[in-house]
């Protein structure tokens, strides 16, 4: 059931590559709730993903190959952003995130410096590269939102989860540096949603991710987010519902978060 909640809203929807992630759920609840969009990713991710159906599903979205740790690439996605809706953006998804040495199978102990400083530059850095172009070309309409995507292992530590914990550490701490800065200068909103483990393509590549995902939904009281529960959250982020919403990061995990054990688990252990 749609509600308008963004009628007449146009955003940038960043990260999509086929139906399980997020920011593809994301976009067709953005669409439905009546916003204009565009899609982007990486060019490498466009020839692997599926985006091109998605931009079916949304009105014919227009899709713009961007690698977001490139300057010049954001400006030229802006640029056509920009051209394509006769005007500025009220929102944008950050869902960009990926580790060499994860997806390699690298020991934390016997990290590859130079993948990990990789993994900073596509899975935090680029969310500070993409306000700080769209603040220079001021393309971002007065009380526009900007959402990136986090994980609990920012605050806590899950094996295997490797530099990735740094880089989502460092996400949160731009959103909160870059929503002070965008909050007094156009009361743009940043924030970070801190999402349930998710089965996605991204989230699968973790080592342990099935066991993890159990121990997970016994430890959340409402069970674990979905990525379209997620996509409904990040909806009500761009809405004018959350005006006053800022440099938060927001755990949207079941109450994971809150809980140090549940009965679930306690019987689990017990059968043990």
């Amino acid at each position: 059931m749609a509600f308008n909640l963004l009628k007449g809203k146009k955003g940038i929807i960043f990260g999509a590559l086929d139906e399980k992630s997020i920011a593809w759920k994301a976009a067709l609840k953005a669409y439905e709730e009546g916003a204009s969009i565009v899609l982007t990713n990486a060019p490498i991710a466009l020839r692997m993903g599926t985006i091109h159906e998605l931009s079916e599903k949304t009105g014919n979205a227009p899709v713009i190959g961007a690698d977001a740790t490139s300057l010049e690439d954001l400006e030229n996605l802006y640029k056509s952003a920009v051209e394509n809706f006769g005007g500025g953006i009220d929102f944008i998804l950050h869902s960009i995130g990926m580790s060499p040495n994860v997806r390699k199978g690298r020991s934390y102990g016997d990290l590859n410096y130079e993948w990990m400083i990789k993994a900073l530059d596509v899975s935090a850095i680029s969310f500070h590269k993409l306000m700080q172009v769209a603040e220079k070309m001021d393309i971002m309409n007065e009380w526009g939102s900007i959402v990136g995507l986090s994980y609990i292992a920012a605050q806590r530590t899950f094996p295997d989860y490797s530099d990735m914990a740094q880089a989502k550490a460092m996400l949160e701490s731009i959103a909160r540096s870059y929503g002070y800065r965008f909050g007094k200068s156009k009361h743009v909103r940043v924030n970070t949603i801190s999402q349930s483990p998710t089965v996605t393509t991204a989230g699968s590549g973790v080592g342990g991710f099935d066991t993890f995902l159990d121990y997970s939904e016994k430890m959340s009281p409402l069970g674990n987010a979905t990525a379209e529960e997620c996509a409904n959250y990040i909806i009500a982020l761009f809405s004018d519902l959350t005006r006053k919403v800022t440099m938060q990061n927001l755990m949207h995990d079941g109450g994971f978060s809150s809980s140090g054990m549940t009965e679930e688990l306690i019987q689990d252990l017990k059968k043990k």
